[in-house]
């Protein structure tokens, strides 16, 4: 089993019959894993005002409250997935 040391060596897939074979063959290093973990430091947390429309609002909260989550917690969750997918994207690990 090769081991991957850097996310760049994931390559991109065309399927998931792909990506299967991919990983039967390959594992991530623990450190990798390991510094992908994304911990905030509460101390840097900045409160910010956003508008939304109050049914879009409303349809946030219904879905949280589904997954019984903080509406706030479940945005900022999407958030920071978007970011990560955001830098793949772009190859920068910002």
């Amino acid at each position: 089993m090769k081991t991957i040391y850097q996310w760049a060596e994931i390559p991109e897939f065309q399927n998931e019959q792909e990506e299967a074979e991919f990983w039967n063959q390959h594992e991530l290093d623990a450190k990798l894993m390991v510094g992908s973990i994304h911990e905030p430091d509460s101390k840097e947390s900045t409160t910010i005002t956003l508008r939304f429309d109050p049914r879009m609002l409303s349809r946030i909260k219904r879905m949280a409250r589904s997954r019984y989550l903080n509406y706030q917690s479940m945005m900022k969750q999407w958030l920071s997935e978007r970011l990560e997918e955001e830098a793949r994207r772009s190859g920068s690990s910002e």
